[in-house]
């Protein structure tokens, strides 16, 4: 198992550390355009990896000819907004970055699966599918993981219970208009309406979409890295072991949810060799129309670029 981490910032340096703590990788390779960076970065893990019960290859480089044969490619690649920057003017230079990587993947590891963690992720997703040409089951991104994880501590916190316990899922564009579905989330089984009132409720699903800014604001001049890499692994072991649990993942939409030739999060199941199986669940009317209108949004960046 070969799996590939393209970008050595925070995000694609923590994942590739969880990815080796949890030995899901026979090869590992991290590659970033800035000299030396995935390079120093790789050789710190090896020289951890006598303490920490790692034997595995890894390889930090440059040189994306180094991911041939990659059964795994997480592209983590971008820039995030910076001061005085428009938002197309993010949506323009990110997407340039991914079509370069999605090139060197369709040239160098053509039948690999490919987990788009790079923002804005949807948009992103779409780039990366037009780009390497691949089927749409094996390009897909991680968001809704990641959102429903902050739900889910947000819920725990406020009632001081496990969330492990919790069950819940947030769909929709990774924004401001994701959608925490709450007519199916649930504690131990038990409804979580039973627990919480409306109010309460919504004051945790705007938290959560917010909470990468609340990260942001506390940072400074950074963002999310723990929390979006646990996520990104999480779906990486279900690529690695076939587990195929159901994931809240950004697809590419045919019709699906009545949204077509675009990425949004939904439910799907998630096994060895990507996306088997995207799940039309039952929304209410208000859930439905959020989810739509989360649609109309993503829709809405897709035709900034075009």
């Amino acid at each position: 198992m070969k799996i590939s981490v393209v970008g050595a910032g925070n995000v694609g340096a923590t994942t590739a550390q969880y990815l080796l703590e949890e030995k899901l990788a026979d090869e590992l390779v991290v590659v970033d355009v800035v000299p030396g960076l995935a390079k120093g970065k790789c050789l710190d893990f090896l020289e951890a990896s006598p303490l920490r019960h790692y034997p595995i290859k890894v390889a930090g480089t440059e040189d994306f000819s180094e991911i041939r044969n990659s059964n795994i490619i997480v592209i983590t690649a971008g820039i995030a907004r910076k001061p005085g920057m428009s938002r197309l003017d993010l949506l323009k230079t990110n997407e340039k970055i991914m079509k370069d990587v999605s090139i060197h993947i369709k040239t160098h590891a053509p039948t690999a699966v490919v987990l788009v963690v790079s923002n804005p992720l949807d948009v992103m997703c779409y780039v990366a599918l037009k780009t390497t040409g691949f089927q749409k089951n094996r390009v897909f991104g991680m968001a809704g993981v990641l959102d429903t994880s902050r739900f889910r501590y947000f819920v725990a916190e406020k009632l001081r219970v496990n969330p492990v316990d919790i069950q819940a899922m947030v769909l929709g564009g990774h924004g401001d208009e994701m959608v925490p579905i709450i007519s199916t989330a649930t504690i131990s089984g038990i409804p979580l309406t039973h627990f919480l009132n409306k109010t309460q409720i919504q004051e945790i699903v705007e938290r959560t979409q917010k909470a990468g800014a609340e990260i942001v604001s506390y940072l400074k001049t950074g963002s999310a890295f723990y929390s979006p890499a646990a996520s990104v692994v999480e779906m990486v072991r279900c690529l690695v072991t076939d587990v195929q649990k159901i994931l809240p993942l950004a697809c590419y939409l045919e019709g699906e949810y009545g949204a077509c030739d675009l990425y949004c999060g939904v439910p799907a199941r998630l096994g060895r060799g990507g996306v088997l199986e995207i799940i039309e669940m039952k929304l209410n009317p208000e859930e439905k129309e959020a989810f739509g209108k989360s649609i109309t949004a993503v829709k809405a960046s897709l035709q900034e670029l075009k």
